[in-house]
C-alpha cells in the first residue's frame, strides 16, 4: 500500500486540509511591529528569500528569522 498522507493536494482541489500562508517579505527600511520587542525599522536583509531581517528597535537591534509570525509590516 501507498502512503497518501505525504502527497501535496493540487491547487485547485477542493479538498485541501491546510491553507499555505504567503511568506512575508521584507526590505530595507520597511517599518515593522513585532510582539515582544515593538516598532522598528529593517535596516537589513539577508538572502534573496529573507533568511533573516536585521531590525533596529531603537534600544537594540535583532536578528529575526523565520517563521515571521510575531513581526507584522505597517
Amino acid at each position: 500500500m501507498t502512503d497518501h498522507s505525504a502527497r501535496r493536494p493540487l491547487p485547485t482541489s477542493p479538498f485541501r486540509t491546510r491553507a499555505e500562508a504567503p511568506q512575508k517579505r521584507f526590505a530595507v527600511g520597511d517599518r515593522v511591529t513585532h510582539d515582544a520587542y515593538g516598532l522598528g525599522r529593517v535596516i537589513g536583509v539577508e538572502g534573496d528569500s529573507n533568511t533573516a531581517v536585521l531590525v533596529d528597535f531603537g534600544s537594540q537591534q535583532e536578528r529575526i528569522t523565520p517563521p515571521y509570525a510575531p513581526m507584522h509590516k505597517l
